[in-house]
């Protein structure tokens, strides 16, 4: 490797090193090892490799040295032939072990990225629904991204770099003082011209390059936001496009500026090093030169020296910055580990129970709910703040009990913010209860497998949330088994058939980002759809009509009355008017409940919900 080229790289690596390294951890490390453990035998050959491709780079300036010698005191052509050959032999040999060592490390390092990977993602899938309101999307997939490349990096490079790095090392410098002490020490006082330059123009360089990357990331997040549908059509509405062009521009043209530094700052550096690399190769040449025409050293060991020179500088200077690279892949690996410390709160159960079979009957039984706090949750550095907010603990849910039959349908009305979705939301267990319990059918949910609770509970929230994804693929998330005489079928109830008949490609039709090429009550429907090729035996409907314009909310009730019919339901509404029919009617206030009853009996007592129903009857008669 050229001088020129080890100067490149440790610039590199030196101005896009992690900025807080910290210091080492043995904890760290062992969890570390424990990963590297399924990848043991790949380990053990690739360091094999590094420690032979280091033997073999010392060998051809040796080989090289006998040929100048051999030629000189006039040897047979068949030993410089022979010398010649084994020179290619190296190479070939040489080549042949770069080619493995790099499936070796390809091997390695793919194989940690997708077991990262896999257990970060799955462990994420896990946590709660708090977790996931509280963390910038953007910090969670760089944990899955660029953190796990750079522990990666550990593995496939400054492992065997160290490895070999110390191998070359020892060879090299053995060889060099055996030939000749003084030329050796004369090349290594060069050394430090070469690498406290290379520390001290890393860190400027290091700077402006974090400095490149707060605003290649602010330009992301910019981007992310103003491109999505929402973020396009509120910028539309309210925002100032010249404004936030301008914005965009000049962090675009910083990054530009420091592009233009940075690459004359690092062809100087390189160009500086460069000059040193040739006057340390002219003082073996001088020195070893003159020891060569006084007899005390051969011309061939002055060849190998000039040659055994690169090899020489570039593991000394890549093992100066080992410790850059080694704490810079621990803090990768504790990032990631970081995210994988956060317990879930909800755990699959170690003795599930069986549901019965037949409808389901909804059970709360002197329920108590908080919602967690920050630090139970949530990672300051994945919400993009200095100090978690302390808020949370607080209790939301007094006491909240009651019980739907099978087949009953039980509403929940009541001002926003007093708890119904809280309570809607404890059912599928996406977060648990503090004290109390619920149940269905008198198996409490917590008891219930995860699997065994998705298939017994379906959910149709207000904003009928839907992947980039075609209609087919968006149904498919409640039975990816399903035949497309299913999917019709519940297009048909959902009262959504003849729509998507219309569309040219029919089920394949991509709905868009969150479904925003389909109406507000399109979209419902298709979530309603979703819910009935589930077939669940419990549902929940948390204010699924309340922002829908008359007509869509005539659809969509319709639909609703497929999806209920014979199921036990627990119905949010804003509109009273569509809970007339329950069969239970609970009035939610500040996390308990003030009345029940039917709505003739509620009507009767002149209570909350008489004056809400009032209050709604006169608005409505306003707008009428």
């Amino acid at each position: 490797m050229s001088m020129e080229m080890v100067a490149r790289q440790q610039m590199f690596r030196r101005s896009h090193g992690t900025e807080d390294r910290g210091s080492f951890s043995w904890a760290t490390a062992r969890r570390v090892l424990a990963f590297a453990r399924p990848h043991r035998r790949k380990l053990a050959g690739f360091l094999v490799l590094s420690v032979a491709t280091a033997v073999l780079a010392v060998a051809t300036p040796i080989l090289a040295g006998r040929v100048v010698d051999e030629i000189i005191a006039g040897s047979s052509s068949r030993t410089i032939v022979l010398l010649a050959s084994a020179i290619a032999v190296v190479a070939v040999v040489d080549a042949g072990a770069g080619l493995l060592m790099r499936w070796f490390s390809s091997r390695i390092g793919e194989g940690l990225i997708l077991d990262l990977r896999t257990t970060v993602f799955d462990h994420v899938q896990r946590m709660p629904v708090a977790f996931f309101t509280r963390t910038r999307t953007g910090a969670l997939v760089s944990r899955l991204n660029n953190d796990v490349i750079g522990a990666q990096r550990a593995f496939s490079d400054t492992l065997s770099g160290v490895v070999g790095n110390l191998v070359m090392l020892v060879l090299t410098l053995g060889v060099m003082l055996r030939i000749s002490w003084l030329v050796t020490v004369l090349a290594l006082a060069m050394l430090p011209v070469f690498v406290i330059p290379a520390r001290r123009m890393g860190n400027r360089l290091a700077g402006i390059q974090r400095e490149a990357a707060d605003h290649n990331a602010a330009m992301g997040n910019q981007m992310t936001e103003r491109f999505s549908a929402p973020g396009a059509t509120l910028v539309k509405l309210f925002g100032r496009p010249d404004q936030e062009s301008a914005e965009f521009a000049g962090r675009a043209r910083r990054v530009a500026d420091i592009g233009v530094k940075t690459a004359m700052v690092q062809t100087t550096f390189v160009t500086s090093l460069t000059l040193v690399s040739a006057l340390a190769v002219a003082v073996v040449y001088g020195v070893g030169g003159v020891g060569a025409l006084r007899g005390s050293l051969e011309a061939g060991a002055v060849v190998t020296l000039s040659l055994l020179l690169a090899r020489l500088y570039a593991p000394l200077t890549a093992l100066a910055n080992a410790r850059v690279e080694v704490m810079s892949a621990l803090v990768s690996f504790e990032r990631v580990f970081e995210v994988l410390d956060l317990e879930p709160m909800i755990s699959e159960p170690d003795e599930p129970r069986a549901l019965p079979e037949g409808p389901l009957a909804i059970e709360f039984d002197d329920v108590r709910f908080a919602y967690p706090s920050a630090d139970k949750v949530s990672l300051a550095s994945l919400e993009d703040v200095a100090v978690l907010d302390t808020r949370g603990g607080e209790e939301v849910l007094h006491g909240i009990s009651f019980t739907a039959e099978p087949g009953q349908m039980v509403a929940m009305v009541g001002s926003s913010g007093a708890g119904k979705s809280t309570i809607a939301q404890l059912v599928p267990r996406l977060y648990d209860v503090d004290a109390g319990a619920v149940r269905l059918s008198g198996v409490d949910v917590r008891d219930l497998t995860a699997a065994d609770l998705r298939g017994a509970v379906g959910v149709v929230t207000q904003d009928g949330h839907l992947f980039h994804d075609s209609i087919r693929g968006n149904l498919a998330l409640a039975r990816p088994e399903a035949t497309d005489a299913e999917l019709w079928e519940a297009l048909e109830r959902s009262r959504l058939a003849d729509l998507i008949r219309s569309l040219p490609d029919g089920l394949d039709t991509v709905v868009g980002e969150r479904g925003y090429r389909l109406s507000g009550g399109e979209r419902q429907r298709l979530t309603i759809a979703r819910l009935l090729l589930k077939r669940p035996r419990v549902v929940i409907l948390d204010e699924a009509t309340a922002s829908l314009d008359s007509t869509s909310e005539a659809a969509v009730t319709a639909a609703l009355g497929e999806a209920l019919d014979g199921r036990t339901a627990l119905v949010i509404a804003h509109r009273l008017s569509t809970v007339r029919a329950a069969d239970l009617i609970l009035v939610i206030e500040a996390g308990e409940i003030v009345e029940r009853g039917t709505h003739g009996e509620l009507l009767a007592a002149g209570g909350r919900y008489a004056e809400l129903y009032r209050t709604q009857f006169a608005e409505d008669a306003a707008v009428g």
